[in-house]
Order: structure tokens, then sequence, then C-alpha cells
């Protein structure tokens, strides 16, 4: 049985992301074939808006720890979300957008730590079909709004000013998720609320594995230059946003799934399976295979996550600062591959942008299996 504060962050999460995936599912788009931006300047601001996110997500998952502080910080980083992605329906350059977006993942990282940490707290001891839980519906909100983006570019058409319309209604959605944590979630269970100890030793044997995923994150495509790579291949921008409702379809109906699996076997074995599956959607990148590339990025995504958050759940003491680290460190590292990725493909071209992918993903999955029995 889920227990209803978790129900309830699920709902939080599923509205959340609604707001995003409308503005997510087209914002590549807009960027690079409306602003007229080139591909180096959506890896620009794919990198600062999740480095900006860096300090902060380790910054709040430490005073979490240390003050006992989980709610306030989960409901500040939501509302901060719900009011900074509308007014990217004023943004007229990449640097305006760089700049909200940076904003907009602040609120993320002020939450994300500390709404795992909250999801433990409340998960019994079964961690795996918790997380697998909240990331349905997670990304079951991903998927409506990407359905959203798309019904609104094919009947109202693919101008500047549906665009930015799209991106004001997030307001909407975003100020649901903020009501619901606010008033029908509870704090996380400390019996005081005084300063703790604070020491990091405990927790030292994490970092091997921890880096195996930042390296992986490092090297693998982020969502956005897989829309580039559908429109380059020659889809109409109307349809691209039912990509992403296939890569929201795909988690959503696979997430719990994966969740029960965790349990059943290990969070590490998952996500060495996970790392099989993330080589294989590059693969298919490289080859124009689209649709398969972004089922299996699907799976990737959601199989990779829930086990690394359900191995911290079950492994670290200090679990908030773990959390923040973990988050923290794929912002920073997914910042600096989306970095090399726009160099490349802008200097290089697109297919040797995937082949040094390929090559890197498939050195860390090599080395994963010695990480993991050193562990």
């Amino acid at each position: 049985m889920i227990n209803k504060n978790i129900i309830a962050l699920g709902f939080v999460s599923f509205f959340t992301d609604m707001a995003s995936s409308m503005l997510t599912s087209i914002l590549p788009i807009f960027i690079v074939y409306v602003l007229h931006q080139g591909v180096d300047k959506l890896g620009f601001v794919v990198a600062i808006a999740t480095f900006i996110s860096y300090g902060f997500r380790i910054l709040f998952g430490i005073l979490s720890d240390r003050m006992h502080i989980v709610k306030p910080f989960v409901v500040a980083g939501y509302f901060i979300s719900a009011v900074t992605k509308p007014l990217l329906a004023l943004s007229n350059s990449w640097q305006s957008v760089a700049t909200l977006r940076g904003l907009e993942r602040m609120g993320k990282a002020m939450r994300s730590a500390t709404k795992d940490s909250l999801i433990s707290a409340y998960s019994n001891g079964k961690s795996g079909k918790s997380f697998g839980f909240h990331k349905m519906m997670d990304v079951a909100g991903e998927m409506l709004g990407a359905i959203i983006a798309f019904g609104a570019l094919y009947y109202l058409g693919k101008s500047e000013a549906i665009f930015r319309e799209l991106f004001a209604w997030t307001m909407l959605p975003g100020l649901i998720a903020v009501v619901i944590v606010a008033f029908f979630v509870k704090d996380a269970p400390y019996k005081e609320k005084k300063k703790a100890k604070f020491d990091l030793k405990s927790d030292k044997k994490l970092l091997p594995m921890l880096f195996i995923y930042f390296a992986f994150t490092f090297f693998i495509f982020s969502d956005s230059f897989f829309i580039i790579k559908a429109k380059e291949s020659g889809i109409d921008i109307i349809y691209i946003p039912l990509f992403m409702v296939l890569y929201n379809f795909v988690q959503t109906i696979s997430s719990y799934y994966f969740g029960v699996q965790i349990d059943k076997f290990s969070p590490t074995k998952v996500l060495i399976f996970s790392f099989i599956i993330g080589v294989l959607a590059m693969v298919a990148l490289l080859f124009n295979a689209i649709i398969p590339s972004f089922i299996l990025l699907g799976i990737f995504v959601v199989s990779s996550l829930n086990a690394l958050r359900a191995w911290v759940s079950n492994e670290a003491v200090n679990k908030a600062t773990v959390y923040g680290f973990l988050y923290g460190g794929v912002a920073g590292f997914s910042a600096l591959g989306a970095t090399v990725t726009g160099l490349i493909w802008k200097h290089y071209g697109e297919t040797m942008a995937i082949e040094f992918s390929i090559i890197g993903l498939v050195i860390t999955l090599a080395i994963t299996p010695a990480i993991i029995r050193k562990k």
C-alpha cells in the first residue's frame, strides 16, 4: 500500500511536470527555429539551466539534513518553478531563455533532494515501489503536457504566438501543484527540530557508484537533442511533441514495474540493465530509428533514476544530502555534456556527436560491474 503522502506528492509532480512538458517539448524548437539560434546555443541553454541548479541541490540537501527542514523547501521549490515558467512567454533571446530556465531549475534544486527524502521517510521499506509510483505520476504529467502542446500546434498553428501562449498557460497546473503540496502533504516525521551533527564520512562509500552514473549522464544525449535530431530527420514541427508523448508514455507504463523489479532483485542490477538500454537508444539515433530511440531513452531514464533513488534510500545515512549530491552531479555533468554535444554537433556534425556519445557510454558500461563488485 502506497502511503497517502507519497500519493499526494505523485499528484504534485503530475501537475508540475504537465506544465514542464508543455514547455520543454517545444522549447528546443522555439530556440532553434523561432528565435533562430543555433544548436550550439541550445546546448548552452541546456547547460546553463542544469548547471545553475548544481550548487543549490547540494546546498538544500545539506540544510535539510542539518536543520531537519523538509516540507518548506519542497513547497518553496514548487512555487518558484510555477511562477518562472510562464515568464518564458516574454523571452526574445537565448540568453533570456537560459536565465529563466536557470531560475526555474533553482526551484527544482530546492525541492528535489528534500522531496526524495520525504518519499523515503514514508516508503515503509518499499523504496522501489514508492519511487516507482512517484515517477509514474511524474511522467504521466509530462505525457499529458506533451499532448497539450501537440494539440495546440496541430489545431491552432505553429506560429510564434502559439508557442508563447503555451508558455503562459503553464501557470495553471503549476499553481495547482503548489496548493496540493502546501495543504495535502505532511512534513517528514522528525522527532526533533534542531541542528543535527553533520558527518559525511559514512556516505563516502557511495561515491564510486554515483560517479559512474554521472559519467553516463555526461555522454548520453538529453531529450532536447533527441528532439532536434527528429526535426533534422525531416519530421514536421507539429508532430515533434508526439515523440515526447511516446517518451513519457513509455516511462509511465514502465515506472512502477521497474520499481517492483528493484525491490525484487537489486538497484544495481536494474542500473546495469538501464545502461545497456541507454547505449541502444543512442545506436538507434545513429541509424535514424527515431521512434525506437525515444522508446529506449524513456526506458533508460525511468529505470536508471528509480534504481539510483532506491539505492540511495537503502544505503545512505544522510539521505537528503546524498540526494542533493546525486541531483547536483547529474546537473553538473549533464550540463557539461550538453555543452560538448552542442559544440561537436555544430562544428563536426550530428553523426560525430552521436558516435562520441556511444563510445563514452560503452566505456562507462564496461567498467560498471567492477565498481559494483568493489562496493
